[in-house]
């Protein structure tokens, strides 16, 4: 008589039990995990929002620390022109929308840190009255509101070579600016090239003609011609001028414009422009505000040279109405910058935390720094 192995294997019931265990127990390890997915992409959001700001923040220390660098390279400038300049938002109307996580302009400024083209020469402005004997001793002066100026190479240099760099800067019309500043660093004014550079000679001296868009009769510019706002200067600066002559130089700026763009108003993206060429920084931004600490001035932050006691405060309006500090970048000692971002919006039903700074569903990430140009405040004894 055949009797049963005892290795003959589960029965149907056993089968069905196991199953049933492992369904069970599947099931409740996939739902734990569906769980756990929406964490783990969020965790990885924060972390990624919190390198974007960190590394922007280093990117910004790193440019505007050394703002104003190039003026004294083969001059005789001081040090300690021009470092920053900055176009405050200063909204009058909320910048965003939270029931859409739409953010617009106004949450936004915009800085420029100013530096000349390292491989740009500096050169001499020149009314055209050149010497066969041309020399930086020559009283032959210019005024920038008469629309065309000669600029003499200095040794070394062609005449030709000179234009070549020049005509980049015409070619990048809206974006490069050619500085003029006195001897001294304490008068000065911008020009925008309207037409390509012209090498010659001028009564047997080498020497290039620019056209550019005339200044006012003071040497201040429209908005338009001048795209770093150096030149805008509603209340008056006294160190901006109109009168340059042979000792006095040309330069070529060489600027780092950080702003944001907003095109896309669910994704406000921070932009750094240098020659032309933007980087993106960090997306989802949701504020980027620079304020000016100023040497000088009222408190009230609006610019008085006459003041011989610094602000206290750090500035965030440069309207150029006669209430703001816009005519006193030369004035600028150290700038406060905050960064604000978000973790991509969650309008999920699953999510329901709102963050306290605009009610958002998504995290925040903010990093706010005092940032010295060391051009500017390394030589102030008093401050």
């Amino acid at each position: 008589m055949n009797q049963r192995s005892k290795a003959a294997g589960f029965t149907l019931l056993e089968l069905l039990v196991a199953m049933a265990i492992f369904l069970v127990i599947g099931g409740t390890t996939l739902g734990l995990f569906a769980q756990h997915v929406p964490l783990f992409s969020r965790q990885q959001g924060q972390a990624s929002l919190n390198v974007q700001i960190r590394n922007s923040i280093i990117q910004l220390q790193t440019d505007v620390v050394n703002g104003g660098s190039g003026y004294v390279t083969g001059t005789d400038l001081p040090a300690g022109v021009l470092g920053v300049t900055i176009t405050n938002s200063n909204p009058a109307i909320p910048c965003n929308d939270s029931s859409t996580y739409v953010y617009g302009y106004a949450c936004f400024d915009t800085l420029n840190v100013i530096n000349a083209e390292p491989t740009v020469p500096a050169a001499h402005p020149e009314n055209g009255n050149f010497s066969s004997s041309y020399s930086t001793t020559e009283t032959d002066c210019i005024t920038t509101n008469a629309g065309s100026i000669f600029v003499y190479p200095p040794t070394g240099v062609t005449a030709a070579a000179l234009a070549a760099d020049y005509d980049n800067a015409y070619t990048n019309l809206g974006e490069t600016e050619l500085l003029l500043i006195n001897s001294g660093g304490t008068e000065m004014t911008t020009i925008m090239l309207n037409a390509p550079p012209s090498a010659g000679t001028k009564n047997g001296v080498p020497a290039i003609l620019l056209s550019y868009q005339v200044t006012t009769p003071t040497g201040t510019n429209a908005a338009m011609y001048d795209p770093l706002n150096i030149s805008i200067m509603g209340n008056g600066n006294p160190m901006i001028s109109n009168s340059f002559c042979s000792e006095d130089y040309v330069l070529e700026l060489a600027p780092i414009t950080y702003s944001v763009d907003t095109s896309t108003p669910t994704d406000p993206e921070l932009v750094r422009t240098q020659n032309g060429v933007s980087t993106v920084l960090a997306q989802q931004v949701i504020g980027f505000k620079v304020g000016a600490m100023l040497k000088d001035v009222l408190t009230t932050c609006t610019g008085d040279l006459s003041m011989v006691t610094d602000s206290p405060l750090y500035c965030y309006d440069s309207a150029n109405d006669g209430t703001g500090y816009a005519s006193q970048w030369t004035q600028i000692r150290a700038v406060q910058i905050a960064l604000i971002g978000r973790t991509n919006p969650d309008p999920g039903s699953t999510y329901t935390y709102r963050n306290s700074f605009d009610g958002g569903p998504y995290q925040i990430e903010g990093v706010s720094t005092v940032i010295n140009p060391r051009n500017m405040s390394m030589n102030d004894a008093d401050f």
